[in-house]
């Protein structure tokens, strides 16, 4: 294995002052999906500054920037190794009392797409800076992607647009509270689930509560596809395939003696095996009419396909695990569970092999028994993490 002080990449104190900077700025100015303007402005300016060449998006937002061909690298038509982070930021406040507070009302980046932005950008001049000095073994592609949080997801439309045209792989980080700081967390296979959005409107002719038997009981036909639905499908699909819908929202009536003509409920389903979720729609929407016809119930279902699962290549994560072994040595890598979260990241992972690890972001010793978790308006992280992203990263591309 590596000697960690033989592999080059490592951030001097000046490039680390100036990311740490830069995550800051971007937390102060969150932007949603499909609006990251300013951020895809700054990142254009700091990567066009190290003498390279990012190209916006045909969405509008977000970018992709190539190292290595124009600098002659040796292995130039090689498949690009890719590194993408995610820029858009959550509508909910920001809670927490910092200089980087966000400054924009009702907006926060919660998830630490500001982390996962900083640790490319970063990982993008290092390698950049290698390729000047002949020390790229093979071209690395950056992507900047928009709208994550936005089902089904900005990958889509990125592909769409041919980002992973002469991609061979493919990796990405994402921020854990529970995995100090310098660490990583790893997994082949399935890291998250499949999240869809499922939305039910149930209309009737509605009445007098005093003879429900003489129209459509939306109120309580509502309520059993709350409960039963879930239930009936834990009994069609295989267990050990973690399919669950949960409901969010349910909405019926507007007054006690009246039996309403319209009622909708909406929420997700979850589902941590790729073939199940396949299944998903089909199912879901069979169960529903099944306990909405009892009640006389007529239903119109919007199924909203939002991510797979995403699905780690054994040898992208093994590559994960060397390359964070020869940085920090092997203490530094744990395994880690398969999450019940989405993320568009696997769309990348249905065309080309890759894989995500967990950036461990909270400060080492940290005794609180609750961290503060992602999507809240209380996330924040230990900014070392960002070193460590941006070196494990850049190891990747080196031994990739």
């Amino acid at each position: 294995m590596s000697d960690p002080l033989s592999l080059p990449g490592t951030l001097d104190e000046a490039l680390r002052a100036e990311l740490i900077a830069f995550r800051r700025d971007l937390h102060m100015h969150p932007e949603l999906g499909h609006q990251e303007v300013r951020t895809t402005a700054v990142l254009r300016q700091r990567l066009e500054r190290a003498g390279l060449a990012p190209r916006v998006l045909t969405t509008g937002t977000g970018l992709v920037c190539d190292i290595g061909a124009a600098e002659g690298v040796a292995n130039a038509d090689a498949p690009l190794l890719a590194l993408r982070a995610d820029i858009d930021a959550l509508p909910i406040p920001d809670t927490k009392t910092v200089p980087y507070r966000s400054t924009v009302s009702g907006r926060a980046h919660a998830c630490g797409h500001d982390v996962h932005t900083t640790v490319v950008l970063g990982a993008g001049l290092v390698l950049a800076a290698l390729a000047r000095e002949g020390r790229l073994p093979r071209p690395v592609r950056l992507l900047f992607q928009p709208a994550e949080e936005v089902l089904p997801g900005g990958a889509t439309d990125a592909i769409d647009a041919g980002v992973l045209e002469g991609v061979g792989s493919i990796f990405a980080l994402h921020c854990d509270p529970r995995v100090d700081a310098g660490r990583i967390g790893v997994r082949t296979g399935a890291i998250t689930s499949a999240c869809d959005l499922i939305k039910v409107k149930l209309s009737g002719p509605g009445g007098h509560t005093a003879r429900p038997h003489l129209t459509t009981d939306l109120v309580t036909a509502a309520a059993r596809i709350a409960t039963e639905v879930p239930a009936l499908l834990a009994r069609r699909v295989d267990t050990r395939a973690g399919l669950a819908v949960t409901w969010g929202r349910l909405c019926a009536g507007d007054a006690p003696n009246v039996i309403p003509q319209t009622a909708e409920l909406s929420g997700t389903m979850r589902c941590l095996d790729l073939a199940a979720w396949r299944t998903a729609p089909d199912l879901v929407h069979a169960a529903i009419d099944e306990v909405a016809a009892l009640y006389r119930a007529k239903t119109e279902l919007q199924y909203v396909r939002g991510v797979p699962p995403v699905v780690n290549d054994a040898a992208a994560t093994d590559l994960l695990t060397r390359a964070m072994t020869a940085r920090y040595g092997a203490d530094a890598v744990e395994p880690t569970e398969q999450s019940l979260g989405g993320e568009d990241f696997s769309w990348y992972l249905e065309h080309v092999p890759g894989a995500m690890a967990r950036l461990g972001v909270r400060t080492p010793g940290e005794t609180t028994a609750a961290p503060r978790d992602i999507h809240q308006g209380d996330f924040d992280i230990d900014e070392r993490a960002i070193t460590t992203g941006v070196e494990l990263l850049t190891a990747v591309a080196l031994l990739g």
